[in-house]
């Protein structure tokens, strides 16, 4: 993160304070129709596109024969776009050494017209990453960068730009169109440089998406991969395989290599180049089921009395290191619960269910003790969702709301998520759910539709207080999709307290299904702006619809 110019975090993995490194933008020509440029020539990063390149206070580049004696920096891990919001976006990039990160912004693929954004200077501190806040942008228009690293000695040594396109939040009324999914790299099931990395990511970038929504799980930090797993039917899958990636994370280094890891993936590296990222974290960042105060004790590859409070703050920091995330969240404890607004249409509530969550235990608890959400998080999103104005309130939400998910990795039968299997009314975690849909319902918020991942396989829940033991709330809708690249699995049982019925689901043929074999998940929301309907699309990994639901808003 950038704390005046210098990227850096606090000795506790937390992530400093940071200004606004960008500067307002307002251009004046149209850009060019995404669909008639080729997203491939967008990344291309020739000779010519570095031809003309200036920034403030850069002088000219010396001859090609100079830069090779003197060496200059490079960019080593690709370039992304996240929280494209309201104005607002972040970029970013890693070097391969102490320097300055600069930018070149156009709504021309050509960069004849550009706007110049000096970034700031990375070190080991951040593992040479940094980020380059953009502000002032208009309304969902297409916008292309191109980022280079800047010899803080020597300022006419420079890397060669490596190039991406985003697109700016929209604020007035017109589509919108996003994906999301989550689980990437899981169960062993890594980049295969056979399928050009993850064999989704094709299908995820046609869907030409205003902005991708990764509902957690970006990383697998508790998961090594092996070069190659022979498939039931006899195939064989194959792994890149990292030093960081051949064990489980525990060191901070060990952590960041996961984020290194996943962008091997040529495929992905051009999906997230083309596509801003709007980021959320679960439990593998850190490590299965895990919780706060957790101290482990008998897992593979962790010390026994490894404090998991020491690994969570390791891996945030990697988290904030490696992923785009504007400096938002209203939160005090280093959790990551945002709203990003994209105008009338849509506002979009990432929530973070892991960094206050309770130990797994039956989850029959009669008094809410805050164990999913906390007390803090919970007030936020009840006034911010009252607060909205949009007509559609998306909540992300990294654990589902009435499937059944146990953890059984204590050798207990103790429940992951919200329900507990128990039909009767809320207890434990539902509590604090039963909570929160009472209050939407009493303040006339019927527009909610809760989006999320995390069991590997795809589904379409409806909610209804018809067929719920507690009824105090408005029907609504939840859907499930991923893995992204991970293990199928599936499908877990629903809970009867909120009323959950299975309207669709596609699980794999059997568990830890391989994504050579299908079972991969993404889905795609689309808003109408003239009737104002919502309507989500479930896709499977070649991006074939399976299923289809649109939604009409409902009036207060």
């Amino acid at each position: 993160m950038i704390d005046h110019g210098q990227s850096g975090q606090g000795n506790d993995g937390q992530p400093t304070a940071h200004p606004e490194v960008g500067h307002g933008f307002a251009e004046t020509e149209r850009a060019g129709s995404l669909r008639n440029i080729s997203r491939r020539a967008v990344l291309r990063t020739t000779a010519a596109a570095a031809v003309g390149f200036s920034v403030s206070q850069v002088p000219p580049l010396r001859s090609a024969a100079a830069l090779v004696r003197r060496g200059r920096p490079a960019l080593t891990h690709g370039v992304q776009a996240g929280d494209a919001f309201a104005g607002y976006a972040t970029l970013w990039s890693r070097a391969d050494r102490t320097s300055r990160l600069v930018a070149e912004i156009s709504t021309d693929p050509s960069f004849k017209k550009v706007r110049h954004v000096r970034g700031p200077i990375v070190g080991a501190i951040s593992d040479f990453t940094g980020e380059l806040r953009l502000s002032g942008l208009p309304s969902g228009r297409e916008f292309y960068y191109r980022i280079r690293a800047v010899d803080i000695h020597d300022p006419r040594l420079t890397s060669a730009p490596l190039v991406g396109r985003f697109r700016s939040g929209v604020t007035d009324r017109r589509p919108i169109r996003f994906i999301w999914s989550g689980d990437i790299a899981g169960q062993g099931w890594g980049v295969n440089p056979d399928l050009g990395g993850f064999r989704i990511a094709p299908a995820m970038l046609a869907a030409n998406a205003d902005f991708f929504l990764s509902s957690g799980d970006n990383v697998y930090s508790d998961r090594a991969v092996q070069q190659q797993v022979t498939l039931p039917d006899g195939r064989v899958w194959h792994n890149l395989v990292t030093e960081e990636k051949s064990q489980v994370a525990v060191t901070l280094d060990q952590f960041r290599g996961q984020f290194k890891y996943n962008m091997l993936a040529d495929n992905w590296r051009e999906f997230l180049a083309n596509t801003a990222v709007v980021a959320q974290w679960d439990d593998h960042e850190v490590l299965n089921n895990w919780y706060p105060g957790e101290v482990l004790y008998g897992r593979a590859g962790y010390p026994d009395g490894t404090p998991v409070d020491r690994l969570a703050a390791r891996a945030r920091r990697a988290f904030h290191e490696y992923l785009p995330i504007a400096p938002i969240s209203p939160d005090r404890f280093g959790r990551v619960y945002r709203k990003l607004s994209y105008g009338p249409l849509l506002d979009v509530f990432i929530l973070d269910m892991r960094s206050h969550k309770d130990p797994n235990t039956s989850n029959l608890e009669t008094v809410d003790d805050g164990g999913v959400l906390g007390a803090e998080q919970t007030r936020w999103l009840l006034r911010e969702l009252k607060r909205s104005k949009a007509v559609w309130k998306v909540i992300a939400n990294d654990l589902p709301l009435g499937l059944v998910v146990p953890d059984t990795t204590e050798g207990k039968p103790n429940q992951e998520a919200i329900s507990n299997g128990n039909p009767g009314a809320p207890l434990g975690r539902e509590l604090a759910l039963a909570e929160i849909l009472s209050e939407l319902k009493c303040a006339g918020i019927r527009n909610h539709v809760w989006l999320t991942a995390d069991v590997h396989y795809t589904a379409a829940h409806h909610y209804h207080p018809d067929r719920a033991v507690y009824q105090d709330f408005d029907p609504f809708w939840e859907f499930v999709s991923g893995p992204l690249n991970a293990g199928g699995f599936g499908p877990s049982p629903l809970d009867a307290t909120f009323g959950a019925e299975a309207v669709f689901l596609a699980p794999p043929p059997r568990q830890n299904v391989s994504p050579l074999e299908g079972g991969q998940y993404f889905g795609q929301v689309d808003i109408d702006p003239s009737r104002g309907q919502l309507t989500v699309t479930l896709k499977n990994v070649d991006g074939a619809a399976l299923f289809t639901q649109t939604l009409d808003p409902a009036r207060r």
